[in-house]
């Protein structure tokens, strides 16, 4: 049987057809990388991906999440791809300078004006910011706090938190012979950048930096008091022994559960001990700055990252859109119990406020005195050693000494 076509329902097919086609044509797809670890969750940023997409309906976004481990050598491994690789990636702040060397992100200088960064906490600017260029917008805003649990300082009569970390130290002996909990502190010690991360707010408080005359140093006193805090620390059993294999979901996990008295984690760390639906300490949890050598001191690690666009991206402007979207100060508020804007004057928004008040005062002093982890290009195999060496510390393996001036070999080899 042959079937005949009405003209007009042909023609009216064909125009939705084209159309569709068109429409379809019309459309941009970004593809955007992100981290599964610590700040916003990978369902949080679906759904602002989602609100993002229903504003702009002519872009559709491609979302991959990798572990933290993973980002850096996914967003390296795809400079070769121009644009079929990604358009949109997360980096962290120890980056900038290799991503410069290399070319790998776009600079965008000129799409941000001086009176917006002038909005921006500087510490966040600093982020994306290296030698003039401007790799991005920074995102995640963050630090490493002192997490305590209140319940058991109160059980061990102690009546303030720590305000050095020597304080820390004498309370968690004082909570391990009273039988509180079998190991009061709690760190995110793995072979990984979060072991760097510890160690950085370490030296930090001790009052140490990584450059001296313009050299790298990593054997100052103040490092060789980080390293040996924490082996002391594990050698008294004072630290959780499985320290050394975790990162900080393990270490959130741990706190959380109440098996531990301490713990240095990143902000996002706050909320969740808070929630009665996945933490057995809910309600018992404090937080202070982390400490120093002395009161009145904080240490702080720069844990911050930001959003760029690659090099090889063919949708610089649709990218662009979803990073400021991202980004912008609402979506921020909107999200702050996970990480804390990088816009100064959502720090006077009651929502932005509520319920975190001690995370807020914490924020107030750690964000500013943040170090930055050594700013090289060669910064992957930099910290590749440093895990190494510090591992070979916590293992008993190597003395501290040893180990930081294995490091420091290293670093007079970089280019």
């Amino acid at each position: 049987m042959k079937i005949r076509f009405n003209p007009v329902i042909k023609g009216c097919f064909a125009a939705v057809l084209l159309a569709s086609v068109g429409s379809a044509a019309a459309a941009t797809t970004l593809n955007a990388l992100f981290m599964t670890q610590a700040a916003y969750s990978e369902n949080d940023i679906r759904a602002m991906t989602q609100a993002f997409q229903k504003t702009h309906p002519d872009v559709q976004v491609n979302l991959e999440f990798v572990p933290y481990e993973a980002l850096h050598d996914k967003i390296v491994a795809a400079r070769g791809a121009g644009g079929n690789g990604y358009d949109v990636v997360l980096f962290d702040a120890i980056w900038p300078a290799e991503f410069t060397k290399f070319d790998l992100l776009q600079d965008v200088s000129s799409r941000i004006s001086a009176d917006e960064k002038g909005q921006i906490f500087p510490g966040a600017m600093n982020t994306v910011e290296f030698k003039g260029k401007t790799l991005g917008m920074p995102w995640i805003l963050d630090t490493k706090y002192l997490y305590y649990n209140k319940a058991m300082l109160e059980k061990a009569g102690i009546t303030t938190p720590p305000q050095t970390w020597q304080q820390v130290m004498d309370d968690a002996r004082i909570i391990k012979q009273k039988n509180i909990v079998k190991y009061p502190l709690v760190w995110s010690w793995s072979q990984a950048e979060a072991l760097v991360c510890d160690y950085t707010t370490l030296v930090s408080g001790f009052g140490g930096k990584f450059y001296n005359n313009d050299k790298l140093d990593f054997s100052s006193p103040a490092s060789l008091q980080a390293v040996k805090l924490m082996k002391s620390s594990l050698d008294e059993g004072l630290s959780n022994p499985a320290s050394r294999e975790y990162l900080e979901e393990d270490v959130r996990k741990a706190f959380s559960n109440g098996d531990a008295a301490f713990a240095l984690n990143w902000t996002y760390m706050y909320n969740m001990a808070n929630d009665p639906k996945q933490s057995k300490v809910a309600g018992q949890v404090g937080i202070v700055p982390a400490p120093g050598d002395a009161p009145g001191k904080f240490g702080a690690v720069n844990g911050s990252m930001g959003l760029g666009i690659t090099k090889g991206s063919t949708h610089a402007d649709q990218a662009w859109q979803y990073i400021r979207y991202m980004t912008s100060q609402p979506v921020q508020n909107q999200y702050a119990t996970l990480s804390l804007p990088i816009w100064k004057s959502s720090y006077q928004d009651p929502a932005v406020l509520k319920n975190q008040e001690s995370l807020i005062a914490a924020a107030d002093k750690s964000l500013n005195v943040m170090l930055s982890r050594p700013e090289t290009a060669d910064y992957s195999r930099l910290s590749n050693t440093l895990q190494q060496q510090l591992q070979q510390v916590l293992v008993g393996s190597a003395t501290p000494d040893a180990a930081l001036q294995a490091v420091d070999k290293s670093a007079a080899r970089l280019r």
